[in-house]
């Protein structure tokens, strides 16, 4: 009898600790929406629920750190992938402005500008990834 008391105290001290511990991982992950949603930690904090001084706690955390820059990458990310969707038409508004007797001269001239500035641009990059790509050819052929 005192065995399964025992075994049932132990039982129960470990669903409690798996209970903290999903605990601990939802407000982190609440704290991690709301900071990417509010524009200071009082504020992420105080939309969770949670007090200020418990917020700087779990954001000094490992876990916390970690799960915020993967959120804080994906958001990045996700923005980079829609601005990439919109590309096409803002090529396409910065040459119709270029062309557009209609447009003043200054402002076809920046359109101008900025073409050349990206096209440029854009040949650096693909001239880094041919480098980078030649090195690692190199290197591969080393080994």
């Amino acid at each position: 009898m005192k065995d399964e008391r025992l075994r049932d105290s132990a039982s129960n001290e470990e669903g409690m600790g798996i209970g903290r511990h999903s605990k601990k991982k939802w407000r982190r992950q609440q704290l991690i929406l709301a900071m990417l949603q509010q524009p200071t930690l009082q504020k992420a904090a105080a939309s969770t629920g949670i007090s200020e001084v418990t917020a700087w706690r779990i954001r000094q955390t490992p876990e916390f750190q970690r799960e915020y820059l993967q959120a804080r990458r994906e958001a990045v990310s996700q923005s980079l992938a829609r601005l990439q969707q919109g590309s096409g038409a803002a090529a396409s508004t910065l040459f119709k402005i270029m062309v557009d007797p209609n447009t003043p001269a200054s402002t076809r001239v920046q359109a101008a500008s900025r073409i050349l500035e990206h096209a440029k641009r854009a040949v650096e990059l693909e001239d880094l990834e041919l480098r980078v790509h030649q090195l690692e050819q190199m290197q591969r052929e080393q080994n």
